[in-house]
């Protein structure tokens, strides 16, 4: 931008410099004519008699080089046309050829100067103008490019603490309960909720950050109603834990897709109908026509939220756990094998998610 500017000064010195020269030497030769013109029509007038506009200093010379008139005190270098000093320059002309004595005439201007030293100081209020918006917009900017970096970095830095609390909840319990030589069964009981909650969350972190999930390696016609039987026997003691009445009904449908990835989709969907329902709740799972419906009477989704489920890291409730990439995992599942996913939720009255094959 400061080389923009510079050439810009450079640029306009120059053509105001050639735009005041013409002036001068316009105004030199009104001079010269007027001494001319004085001089063929045999009047008797010196030239301090002749009248003169007096809109730039000038003085005359005779051949001696002698001021004969003017208000120039300058020393005159007659050797030169042009005489340029810093703060103005002076201009000399010949073309009287000694008429009325006059040989020279000499025309001093500063207005250049003058005008150069307003254009320096535009040049730099402009400049500072334009730095000052383009830092302004680039403050802007920054902050607007930088905001999903800094949003996505406070979901990381959530996430990481979610996840070490959630860990932390079923290995303290596991400790807790293993500090008896002889277990009850109730301790068992959360022993083995405990390490179900762990096997979860350990499968869905390789799922996101370990394995390529992208790629269609494994693909089987698969016995959805066998798997989601096989996957309720593994929820039954979670389910049990808060009196959840599970209840479905299943005919048999065989899709095309990778068993780790159905299991991580119907894992995620039942693990929160179970986490976000309350006590003594119900779940409802149906599996026909090709397609799943998994519906629940728990807390609820707000509208407003519904569309940021899907999104990594992201929690509509802090109510029960979870740390915001299940939902994630299922999303990714569902573009993978072109499953269509629909989400119908109340506050207060449960959530149905449906998926068609």
């Amino acid at each position: 931008m400061i080389l923009i500017a510079l050439l810009y000064y450079e640029n306009e010195k120059k053509l105001y410099f050639d735009y005041t020269k013409t002036k001068v030497q316009n105004f030199a030769s009104l001079i010269s004519s007027k001494i001319i013109l004085t001089h063929m029509n045999a009047e008797k007038k010196d030239t301090k008699g002749m009248l003169f506009e007096d809109k730039y200093s000038f003085s005359l010379y005779n051949q001696k080089k002698e001021k004969i008139y003017g208000n120039i005190n300058e020393e005159i270098d007659f050797s030169k046309k042009l005489i340029e000093k810093d703060t103005y320059f002076i201009l000399l002309d010949n073309s009287t050829y000694n008429h009325l004595g006059v040989a020279y005439i000499a025309i001093k201007d500063n207005s250049f100067y003058l005008a150069m030293k307003d254009l320096k100081r535009n040049i730099i209020l402009l400049f500072l103008v334009i730095y000052f918006i383009i830092s302004l917009i680039g403050f802007f900017l920054a902050k607007l490019f930088l905001k999903p970096i800094k949003d996505e970095r406070e979901k990381l830095n959530t996430f990481i603490k979610d996840t070490t609390h959630e860990l932390n909840t079923p290995i303290s319990a596991i400790l807790m309960s293993a500090e008896n030589e002889d277990l009850t069964k109730k301790q068992i009981q959360r022993i083995k909720l405990a390490a179900l909650k762990i096997s979860e969350i350990y499968k869905d972190l390789t799922y996101v950050f370990l394995e390529e999930n992208t790629q269609k390696t494994n693909i089987v016609k698969l016995n959805l109603e066998k798997i989601i039987n096989e996957q309720l026997k593994y929820f039954e003691a979670l389910a049990e834990k808060k009196s959840i009445q599970i209840t479905y009904e299943l005919e048999e449908t065989f899709y095309e897709i990778e068993e780790n990835d159905f299991i991580r989709l119907f894992n995620n969907i039942l693990s929160n109908a179970i986490k976000y329902n309350k006590k003594r709740g119900t779940i409802h799972i149906s599996l026909k026509d090709f397609t799943l419906n998994i519906q629940d009477n728990g807390i609820g989704i707000s509208q407003e939220k519904i569309k940021d489920i899907f999104n990594r890291y992201y929690r509509a409730t802090t109510q029960s756990g979870g740390f915001g990439i299940g939902l994630n995992i299922v999303q990714n599942i569902c573009f993978k094998y072109n499953i269509k996913v629909n989400v119908e939720s109340q506050l207060n009255k449960g959530t149905t998610f449906s998926f068609n094959f």
